[in-house]
């Protein structure tokens, strides 16, 4: 039985628009990849980090709105054993590749373009293209660790509940569960945290790289080609660093508001987290050059066949 109050109806209305909108986005860049990758049969290293972020937040976008769905309309359901583990391990799983993922492509950015005499700079310039297949396999592991402690957390409150469950009693739980998730939340943030210091040291060596480049164009009074990937790489980053600490700010206040279901400020809360993914895929788009160009090549026709159908 289903038990829906106007809070969650209106939540999982909100989240549901949002969901299906950064689906599409996310989905829009997996597939204009592949095909490429069918085409030229390689991608990039850029692409790569692309396509795993598009595919990472595809997968995270539909398991948050399955949770968000089962937590607010069939609430019972998730205390049967192992819904609620396996929906927090892959919540947990598909956010932090996310989240690393984000960060590789900053600092992939940082790296390819900005500017330095700096030996090991020089170094990670030349062997970031190898290095991107790593960094991209440790940016799994890493969030998978995060995956199976989620996974152990949500288990430990559900251990003295697994009589009456299995019984068929699917009533209110004898333990809070919401004490049981705040280790999980502090180990969220820690992931947070390492991923938004990765960004943030990718955004200040670009602007530095920026404006050294700069001052020498204005010394020897002449156009560069650098400046343009300069600026093109800063719009994302920094796009990024700003909805990135909005994201940090919403997981705060998630842990302030955990505990107060029916809250407005829960409403806002997930509003934002289900923009980030979206906005900063559509930013991206714009940023890539194939992307943009492909995406504006399917918009004039998606109107015109519209045109033709009124």
């Amino acid at each position: 039985q289903h038990n829906v109050t106007s809070y969650g109806a209106t939540t999982v209305a909100i989240v549901t628009l949002e969901t299906f909108a950064g689906m599409w986005i996310n989905a829009f860049i997996i597939s204009v990849l592949c095909i490429g990758c069918i085409k030229k049969k390689t991608l990039n290293s850029n692409e790569k980090i692309l396509l795993m972020l598009g595919s990472s937040r595809f997968c995270s976008l539909c398991i948050s709105w399955a949770y968000s769905f089962l937590s607010r309309i069939y609430p019972n359901y998730l205390y049967v054993h192992p819904v609620l583990q396996l929906a927090v391990f892959l919540e947990a799983f598909f956010n932090h590749c996310n989240l690393w993922f984000s960060a590789c492509l900053c600092s992939f950015y940082c790296i390819k373009i900005a500017n330095f005499r700096n030996r090991f700079f020089i170094y990670l310039k030349v062997k970031i293209d190898r290095m991107v297949p790593w960094l991209l396999l440790g940016s799994v592991v890493l969030a998978l660790t995060v995956g199976i402690v989620a996974y152990n957390i949500a288990d430990k409150p559900h251990c003295n509940n697994s009589t009456s469950s299995r019984r068929g009693n699917f009533g209110k739980p004898t333990i809070k569960m919401d004490k049981h998730f705040f280790p999980s939340f502090f180990v969220a943030g820690f992931g947070y945290a390492a991923s938004f210091m990765a960004v943030i040291l990718a955004a200040v060596f670009l602007l530095f790289s920026l404006w050294r480049h700069k001052c020498k164009m204005q010394t020897n009074s002449s156009n560069s080609l650098s400046m343009d990937a300069h600026i093109r790489a800063m719009k994302s980053i920094l796009s990024f660093l700003v909805m990135y600490s909005i994201n940090f700010v919403c997981l705060v206040l998630k842990m302030v508001y955990v505990t107060k279901k029916g809250n407005h400020m829960t409403i806002l809360i997930v509003v934002f987290e289900y923009t980030f993914p979206s906005l900063h895929s559509l930013i991206l788009i714009f940023s890539n050059p194939k992307l943009e160009k492909t995406l504006l090549k399917i918009l004039p026709l998606e109107i015109s066949v519209k045109c033709k159908v009124c």
